[in-house]
């Protein structure tokens, strides 16, 4: 009798468990949770692509002749105005190599002169029958070739002029200096690798990033042109290195009509504003193109959930939950997503607790949800 007891409490224990957990499973499987019915609507997208920045110009300064610097008359980072003297290389060499020059061409216009007088007064004696028309186109010859010879030492002395108007290594723009590499005594020459420094003009910054060929293939059957699509370009912004947003907004000048092979994309250059000089060349960040979409689905991101790399939302089916692959666009507030696939106007998802969902459970509507404007 006592064993028999003991079977009927197990037995009871089961049955008490097995309802437990039927009670527990029907539970779930009609909890309640908001819902939203999709509708389009309109939003702000932006897209973000590595950009790096570069001066209008960046200019390298190169000595265009070989001698020691004598005097540096910048500062690293200093601004400089278009002809100013940056450097001063050695110009003894160079003065005397111009007094030479000009000592030479006083030679050549002697030498020319005397040709002349010669020449004058051949042609009087070939007119009296005294020389012959030889001697004559001899003295000719003769004041040709030192008028060459005066030619070719004036020609030494202007270029003579020139080297030593080279000594004095001016800005070839307005702009700011780089790094100086090289200090007072240094031998410098035009053969060398090394730049004496550079001057960048960055009261304009040119901003270079690369959109995929899809991407720009994308603009240009939008707008029917490349030119079309560039004109129709909103302002664009910049993101800093440090996540701050630059405070002036630029535009997109240019994109290039040639598609790297190596990596599919097209360059782009836009062109912001440096007032402030805060942007600098050699820097990088971040552009932000924005796009308005229209007509689009906007479901909240707490409605989606994620299983490698995959985002999935439950959509109401005949009462139940049913899983839904979708693809999205990543909507710069981020707190919503703008459903690029899987989804259609009038389609019915959970918005809340998709954490506790399973595919196919039952489920009540709670409440509906709509979208904020």
């Amino acid at each position: 009798m006592k064993i028999y007891l003991s079977k009927l409490f197990i037995l009871l224990a089961i049955v008490g468990i097995c309802g437990s957990c039927k009670e527990e499973k029907s539970t779930k499987r009609t909890r309640e949770y908001n819902v939203m019915i999709l509708q389009p609507t309109s939003r702000k997208l932006t897209s973000t692509f590595s950009a790096t920045i570069q001066g209008k110009q960046d200019i390298d300064i190169r000595p265009k002749v070989q001698g020691y610097i004598t005097d540096v008359h910048i500062k690293e980072g200093s601004f400089v105005k278009r002809g100013q003297t940056l450097f001063t290389i050695d110009q003894a060499p160079y003065q005397a190599a111009l007094e030479t020059a000009i000592a030479n061409v006083d030679v050549a216009q002697a030498a020319v002169d005397a040709a002349e007088l010669t020449t004058t007064s051949k042609e009087e004696l070939f007119r009296q029958n005294i020389i012959s028309e030889f001697d004559l186109n001899m003295a000719r010859m003769q004041l040709a070739s030192q008028k060459a010879t005066l030619a070719q030492a004036k020609a030494n002395e202007t270029n003579a002029r020139n080297n030593l108007s080279y000594t004095l290594v001016k800005s070839p723009a307005d702009g700011v200096v780089g790094t100086l590499p090289f200090r007072v005594g240094t031998l410098v020459s035009p053969s060398d690798s090394t730049p004496m420094t550079s001057v960048s003009d960055n009261s304009e910054m040119y901003i270079y990033f690369s959109m995929t060929e899809s991407q720009v293939l994308s603009l240009t059957r939008e707008h029917g042109s490349l030119d079309a699509a560039l004109n129709a370009m909103p302002s664009i912004e910049l993101q800093l290195s440090d996540g701050t947003i630059y405070k002036e907004k630029g535009r997109i000048e240019a994109i290039s009509g040639i598609i790297d092979p190596t990596t599919g994309s097209v360059t782009v250059r836009a062109k912001f504003p440096n007032y402030r000089r805060l942007l600098l060349s050699g820097g990088s960040g971040n552009v932000i193109l924005p796009h308005k979409a229209e007509g689009c689905i906007v479901i909240p991101q707490s409605a989606t959930y994620e299983i490698q790399d995959k985002v999935y939302v439950y959509t109401v089916k005949n009462g139940k939950a049913v899983s839904q692959i979708i693809g999205v666009f990543n909507i710069s507030n981020g707190k919503e997503y703008v459903v690029e696939s899987g989804l259609e106007k009038g389609d019915t998802i959970v918005v809340e607790g998709v954490g506790l969902l399973r595919d196919g459970d039952a489920i009540k509507i709670k409440n509906i949800v709509e979208v904020e404007k």
